[in-house]
């Protein structure tokens, strides 16, 4: 940590705002939870996303409230959302926008730039696997760079911006898989998980009765921003930090003393995005526990929704049926959490 790092992170003033952003994370949450019944993790791991300017990739079978959930979150935060539906027939332009001829009341003609729904801050992609390869990777300098390119013009998007993108695991056909490239842009993975019985109960009450009193906008468009800057300002201890690198580095088959489960079922490892992930997640959950500073637990807890997507498996792994959150909980019960 160079000594303008260890100033920030000793200033009082920092630590108190620090100390507040925890509050106002667990306020937001508790507002999201009035809509959202259970999900409370996943909640989370989309905030997080969020303060660390990524993006989410959310998986699950329909019906369990992804769309639902995007807009309650984009509604508290008071930030522009838009829909993409994802289709086969779905085209590039149609997401970030073209250039138009036009006319003004003169007659005179002129060609302007049409946004295209890219242009918000929340972006729902939905079913982004239904659209072909061509039209999906129309996100990428959008979730990268956060501008798109056109006709040699860039523009810049709106910050604080998010792409989050669901997808369906059950229906194969006519879907398109996501390619590695853009895999490894998006922060999280996220599983969303069925709703236990008492969940469900709760469900059904919500949306089948009175209608819920309107939600209250927690934080704006400009907090975001500052609370995205002040993640940064979060220290982690070298320790900590080559534990996160030696981590993303046991996922790699051909690294020496790997793991025979590594060598048998995965082709390659996590990109060092991987390790950028685990550090910036690290550093939210160490505020919304209360703390300044990041430990060993934050980069256990980031490790699943870093690392899941961005393990490649192999012919055997994908024949057997491994997962490869089981390959990520194999690889933290064998790192040490510091070197032998």
């Amino acid at each position: 940590m160079s000594s303008s790092q260890q100033h920030e992170a000793w200033n009082p003033q920092v630590q108190e705002r620090a100390s507040e952003a925890g509050v106002q994370m667990q306020r937001v949450k508790q507002e999201i939870g009035r809509y959202i019944v259970g999900h409370t993790e996943l909640v989370e791991q989309v905030l997080v996303c969020l303060l660390c300017r990524g993006h989410a990739l959310l998986e699950g079978v329909p019906g369990l409230g992804k769309t639902f959930l995007i807009k309650t979150v984009a509604e508290v935060l008071e930030l522009s959302t838009s829909r993409i539906q994802f289709t086969p027939d779905l085209m590039p332009a149609d997401i970030i926008g073209t250039n138009v001829l036009v006319r003004d009341r003169e007659g005179h003609q002129a060609i302007r730039f049409q946004r295209g729904p890219i242009f918000s801050q929340v972006v729902l992609a939905d079913e982004i696997n239904r659209a072909t390869p061509k039209t999906q990777s129309a996100l990428l300098e959008a979730m990268q760079e956060q501008s798109v390119t056109v006709s040699g013009t860039t523009y810049q998007l709106e910050p604080p911006f998010i792409v989050l993108a669901t997808q369906n695991p059950i229906e194969m056909e006519g879907t398109y898989p996501l390619p590695e490239a853009q895999l490894d842009r998006f922060f999280f993975k996220l599983r969303v998980e069925y709703p236990n019985h008492d969940e469900l109960l709760a469900i059904v009450d919500r949306t089948t009765g009175e209608e819920l009193p309107p939600l209250n906008r927690t934080l704006d468009a400009g907090q975001v921003t500052a609370l995205q800057e002040l993640i940064r300002a979060v220290p982690a201890a070298h320790p900590v930090k080559d534990f996160a690198v030696r981590l993303v580095y046991a996922t790699h088959p051909k690294r020496d003393g790997a793991l025979d489960e590594v060598k048998r079922f995965v082709r390659y490892g996590s990109s060092p995005r991987g390790a950028q992930s685990l550090i910036l997640a690290a550093k939210v959950y160490a505020l919304l526990d209360g703390r300044f500073n990041v430990s060993f637990d934050d980069i256990r807890r980031a490790a699943p929704p870093s690392l899941r997507h961005r393990l490649i498996l192999s012919f055997q792994g994908e024949a057997e049926g491994v997962e490869p959150d089981t390959i990520v909980g194999r690889v933290l019960e064998t790192v040490p959490e510091t070197k032998p």
